[in-house]
């Protein structure tokens, strides 16, 4: 039997250095999954969702930083992929994706499960093409990887399924085997210039520093300038050290909102942080970045730097400054994690989330993947999780999707041996629950923590603020602790916090798949830092209106 199109797009991607391929099979692509079988050199990762499969991919791809395919059969199977393609989208990280199509000769004749995938995925993809020549295969996959590795995002193919049958010749696949490395050339003298001039700098830190915290840290001590980070940069700075004042915006720090209001420059490293309602109009802003669509995207940026972290911490040498001025906010710090530990050791149950939060970040192993899903629990992971560094945070930081909590520890804990951890809620941890079976099938040693307080507890806050009455918030849930028994991996369930402690180390130690449920008050709001609940609707409505235009 010579070599299909099937064939050659799984040799070309596995010389693209694709390791794993997530997804279900079905009838539009099962040449494609005999051609998986029969390749010993990449491994199929059989999910319960398609759109766990593609979370499980971007995740990969997060901790990685290489390509990761999933593929989806004609009409529904690939429509569910989306969800997941959106999150690698929106935080640049390469995912190929496959989707099964009709036979050509049936394409426009309104068909079952014919769906115009092009069309579909033309938004969320930076590389989208259909095979319609065999002879075009190698080029069109080569260059998918190529695409998505180059620019970081979702590379698309669309495969009829009558194409994928065809002969197709099995050449040496040639890829670029070391990207050249991009340089950058900048003065570093105005920024130099204007730290100097400066009284009270502030550094801003985004994901975009990660691999270069302590060299940030050493800036921002020579320089006095307190440590703000943005969310998906949690656990690159140690939340213990004085200069480090937390997150900014809603899930920051009263000592954070202090800082950005007292600084008279504002450095920006890697990051562009989305919520502007937080950063004052009139500050000097100091951007480094490697996306020029970046700079001044969002703020009237004075000095802007198209450079790597890196290239800016070795070349601007700016003078050590006596005053530091991080040690004024040392104290506004202190009150801010009082205020939090107050909550952590409150004896009061239902428990509060923030004694969950606090206790696991005592417990979760110094090189563990902490996977922190979307909704309250986001607040209790960047708050009440306070840690050294050492950690890997994950988060969905710009989708934003409930339900990544689960599939990103699976597609974690393939990228990497480190223990993975995830913080999920309890209407988060439904809509993707299935991926545990995924988790079980595969032996992933994933530990999966339900805040469950029978709420979908952000959008009652938001209602809340917006002056509705609560309404379709609450939810009706299993006990979620049999459940995962039910799948054949550890579950225990917590009410009492005098069985919280012993509980956690349990669960922690169990060599298996683990769900630790725990029940937590409702009620608990998670209050920006320094607003009252009555100041809350105007600052939130700003920041929604902030957003919107953004978009």
């Amino acid at each position: 039997m010579g070599s299909t199109v099937a064939d050659v797009i799984i040799e070309t991607l596995v010389a693209s250095g694709v390791e794993r391929i997530y997804g279900i099979p079905g009838d539009s692509i099962d040449p494609l999954v005999d051609a998986i079988r029969r390749n010993k050199n990449i491994h199929y990762v059989q999910g319960r969702h398609e759109e766990g499969s593609a979370l499980e991919a971007a995740f990969e791809a997060k901790v990685t930083g290489r390509p990761v395919a999933c593929m989806g059969t004609s009409g529904p199977g690939s429509i569910h992929l989306l969800n997941g393609l959106y999150e690698a989208k929106m935080d640049h990280v390469p995912v190929i994706a496959l989707t099964g199509q009709v036979e050509t000769d049936l394409i426009g004749h309104d068909y079952f499960q014919e769906v115009d995938l092009n069309k579909l995925f033309d938004d969320v993809s930076i590389f989208n093409k259909q095979i319609v020549n065999p002879e075009s295969t190698q080029y069109i996959v080569s260059m998918a990887c190529h695409s998505a590795k180059i620019k970081g995002g979702v590379a698309h193919i669309t495969l009829p399924v009558d194409v994928l049958r065809m002969p197709a010749e099995s050449n040496d696949v040639k890829t670029i085997g070391k990207y050249p490395e991009i340089s950058y050339n900048f003065d570093p003298s105005e920024s130099t210039e204007a730290i100097n001039a400066s009284k009270n700098p502030l550094i801003l830190a985004g994901r975009g520093t990660i691999g270069h915290g302590s060299d940030v840290i050493s800036l921002a001590e020579r320089i006095g300038a307190p440590v703000i980070y943005a969310v998906n940069a949690k656990g690159i700075y140690s939340d213990f050290d004085p200069k480090v004042l937390g997150g900014l915006g809603l899930l920051g720090s009263k000592a954070s909102i202090n800082a950005m209001k007292s600084a008279d420059l504002l450095i920006l490293l890697g990051t562009s942080f989305p919520y502007t309602a937080f950063i004052p109009k009139d500050i000097k802003i100091i951007q480094v970045d490697t996306n020029p669509e970046n700079l001044s995207k969002r703020y009237n940026t004075s000095i802007q730097c198209l450079c790597r972290v890196s290239d800016f911490l070795k070349s601007v040498k700016p003078e050590e400054k006596k005053t530091k001025f991080y040690q004024t906010f040392v104290k506004d710090k202190d009150s801010w994690v009082s205020e939090l530990e107050k909550a952590e050791n409150d004896k009061r149950e239902p428990m509060r989330p923030e004694v969950v939060a606090a206790r696991l970040s005592k417990k979760v192993a110094k090189n563990s993947i902490v996977v922190v899903d979307t909704g309250n629990v986001t607040v209790w992971g960047v708050r009440n999780f306070r840690t050294d560094t050492g950690k890997l945070f994950l988060f969905s930081p710009w989708l934003g999707t409930m339900g990544a909590g689960i599939p990103a520890a699976v597609g974690a804990s393939f990228a990497s041996d480190r223990p993975v951890v995830a913080m999920v809620g309890d209407g988060s941890f439904a809509m993707t629950m299935s991926e545990l079976i995924t988790a079980r099938k595969y032996k992933r040693n994933v530990k999966i923590v339900v805040f469950n307080n029978s709420i979908l507890g952000m959008i009652k806050f938001e209602q809340e603020v917006m002056g509705y009455p609560e309404w379709g918030v609450d939810l009706l849930n299993p006990d979620f602790s049999k459940l995962a028994q039910a799948i054949g991996i550890y579950g225990r369930r917590v009410e009492k916090i005098a069985d919280l402690d012993a509980a956690i180390d349990e669960f922690l130690s169990v060599q298996s798949p683990g769900v630790l449920e725990v029940i937590v008050d409702p009620d608990e709001k998670p209050m920006p830092p320094k607003l009252s609940f009555d100041q809350v609707k105007g600052y939130v409505t700003s920041v929604l209106r902030e957003t919107l235009s953004d978009e």
